[in-house]
């Protein structure tokens, strides 16, 4: 496996619309290990593919309880309301609270396939909102109530 750059804030590819996958490909399989391998290499709890380069509707998503990879993810239901503290890989020196919808309904297709509708509350549901955010060119730090930045 191997581990990709990820993309600054200012790179112009975050702020597109990332392409649906047609077909599950060697070469789609490949670029899900390795945004996890990338994601656990910057100590991450999400990545999507824009992200690292590639405009395609992948995310992964691992907040300590195994991996989860999703092919053209979709936020079918939202409800209820949480603010929390967020970060972002491509925005490393950069935090705040975010409000988001406390309980997702989110469909997508695992890299097996299958395709799949998981139910998610709480940090799950934050962490697979921000990560779809990612694919419309969206970031956190357009949702932010009051950006913290670390000085260097």
């Amino acid at each position: 496996m191997a581990t990709y750059k990820v993309v600054d804030r200012e790179d112009p590819l975050l702020r597109k619309i990332s392409k649906p996958v047609p077909e599950i490909t060697p070469n789609v399989l490949k670029l899900i290990r390795n945004m996890l391998e990338t994601m656990y290499e910057y100590n991450g709890v999400g990545l999507a593919a824009p992200q690292v380069g590639v405009l395609k509707r992948i995310i992964v998503v691992d907040i300590g309880e195994g991996p989860i990879a999703l092919i053209n993810p979709e936020i079918l239901e939202r409800s209820g309301s949480q603010t929390g503290e967020e970060g972002c890989l491509s925005c490393p020196d950069m935090w705040g609270d975010v409000e988001r919808a406390k309980y997702i309904k989110i469909k997508g297709i695992t890299p097996e396939g299958k395709e799949v509708i998981i139910e998610a509350e709480d940090y799950l549901a934050r962490a697979f909102q921000h990560e779809c955010d990612h694919l419309d060119g969206i970031l956190f730090i357009d949702k932010v109530h009051k950006l913290k930045v670390k000085r260097r």
